[in-house]
């Protein structure tokens, strides 16, 4: 349904922004260089990531849930600074992303991964679909639910 609405009100709004960037972008008044054309090559440059709302009604246009969970770790950042080398910084990205996923599903994070890290170890690859957030609290909420009769 959604991904219909979007198909019908929005392509043809983002359809007239690309033509429009695609003439700024040729019209050679904008030095590629300028502010306005880094804008436009920058837009234009991720237009494939831009567009992907239009496909699948399930993703958002904008990032602000993603924005606004992850506010309090970005208001906390200055006291961070010191996490450690790069990877670091990257494992702690992957940590609030598992954590904001639970939260963002209604799974207490710590019961999720409690379960997740002690099962993990035993786990092959192709195994590891099953415990993903989402998959993990459908089969959780499976075996909470007795079976009716």
């Amino acid at each position: 349904m959604r991904a219909a609405v979007r198909a019908s009100e929005s392509r043809p709004i983002v359809k007239r922004i690309e033509r429009a960037l695609m003439k700024l972008k040729s019209n050679g008044r904008h030095l590629p260089q300028s502010p306005l054309g880094r804008a436009i090559d920058y837009a234009l440059g991720q237009w494939s990531t831009l567009t992907v709302y239009l496909e699948d009604g399930r993703v958002e246009i904008d990032n602000n849930l993603v924005e606004n969970a992850i506010r309090p770790t970005a208001i906390g950042k200055k006291n961070w600074l010191f996490i450690g080398d790069a990877e670091a910084g990257e494992r702690s990205a992957v940590i609030y992303t598992v954590i904001e996923s639970c939260r963002r599903r209604g799974i207490d994070p710590y019961a999720y991964l409690r379960d997740v890290l002690t099962r993990l170890a035993k786990m092959s690859n192709l195994q590891i679909p099953e415990v993903i957030p989402q998959a993990w609290a459908r089969a959780h909420l499976q075996v909470q639910r007795p079976l009716k009769a």
